[in-house]
């Protein structure tokens, strides 16, 4: 295997592994909050979190079984990943061309609303109803797509879960990626909900190219004003991580917003990147026992992790065999070696 396909291979086994990891507990981190998390990790000896999460006896009804550890040959069917799925379809057809108006219409042909959330259905919603003309004769009619993104949840962290791929597909052209990130992100969001995917995005595509994962982010920060809330979202994640700490800070700061909120969520991806930059077990695994969005935390540190040309352990991607579930529009799977082939493809057109 070529070293491009190699490389789209880890990218996508990181963020399969880490959301699988995260999407056992998602529920149970929303609905029952960080103390019970750890409670339950620590009655299941499972801390510090460098596996997939074990399912014992009485067990709370949240924990989602199919993402335990023995409890699945596949990985189960996520919303994190039927978005990297569609950006792959949407960069194979419309390249570096790709515009705000073809995800809207992507999303409406190929995303089941079902598998849509907060700011995505908010937005879904209004395309329908609203652009439901514009959608069948192609024309725009006066209705403009970025309208869909004025809703109550757009700076929640949607668009960070949509961003991955167009990094990977841009390797040293976070200017690129940034760009389609962007595009992609305005359906649906605005301000710190835009510039969370313009990070994630940067940052993959500068980690290739860079000798560290700070570096490759001093990159990505170019592509967001400094003093949003983003940038200070990632300085505090930068901080902690520097000095060894935990995630109490983050908490600290960001503990009234949403569980799934952008800047709480980034600031832990930062702070757990940059503390394990050679251990992508703990990398995923700290993350997730972190607590808020653990699948979408999971997914996009194990992407950026997996940017760097370090092997991923077998342990993680053996029990799911290379069999990723999927909740598209005539799809339920995809196969990890075709969708690496495919975007490695679409990277080397883009270049």
């Amino acid at each position: 295997m070529d070293p491009l396909t190699a490389r789209m291979k880890r990218a996508w086994e990181g963020r399969v592994s880490g959301c699988m990891l995260g999407k056992a507990v998602e529920l149970y981190s929303m609905t029952q909050g960080q103390a019970l998390l750890t409670a339950y990790l620590t009655k299941a000896d499972a801390l510090p979190l460098r596996d997939y999460i074990p399912l014992i006896p009485d067990a709370p009804d949240a924990l989602l079984k199919p993402a335990c550890r023995g409890h699945f040959d596949k990985s189960a069917p996520d919303d994190d990943i039927n978005y990297s799925v569609l950006a792959l379809e949407m960069l194979e057809t419309h390249g570096r061309e790709l515009q705000t108006t073809d995800v809207a219409r992507t999303w409406l042909n190929r995303l089941p609303i079902g598998m849509t959330f907060t700011a995505e259905r908010a937005a879904y919603r209004k395309l329908a109803m609203d652009g439901a003309e514009w959608f069948a004769l192609g024309a725009p009619l006066g209705f403009d797509v970025t309208d869909c993104a004025d809703n109550p949840h757009n700076e929640w962290i949607g668009a960070q879960i949509r961003a991955d791929v167009y990094g990977w597909v841009a390797p040293g052209q976070p200017d690129l990626a940034a760009k389609l990130a962007r595009v992609d992100a305005e359906l649906s969001h605005r301000g710190n909900g835009v510039y969370g995917a313009v990070i994630v995005a940067a940052w993959g595509a500068s980690i290739p190219t860079h000798s560290t994962l700070e570096a490759a982010l001093d990159s990505a920060l170019e592509f967001i004003p400094k003093d949003s809330g983003a940038a200070e979202a990632v300085a505090l994640g930068r901080r902690l991580a520097k000095a060894g700490e935990g995630t109490r800070a983050i908490i600290d700061a960001y503990g009234e917003l949403s569980p799934v909120h952008t800047l709480n969520n980034l600031a832990l991806v930062v702070w757990a990147l940059l503390r394990a930059p050679d251990d992508f077990g703990a990398a995923i695994g700290d993350v997730v026992a972190a607590g808020w969005d653990t699948d979408c935390n999971g997914a996009t540190v194990g992407a950026l992790w997996a940017l760097q040309d370090k092997a991923i352990p077998k342990a993680w991607t053996r029990p799911w065999n290379g069999c990723i579930g999927v909740s598209l529009a005539g799809r339920e799977a995809a196969d990890l070696d075709d969708l690496a082939e495919r975007t490695a493809e679409v990277a080397r057109r883009i270049e």
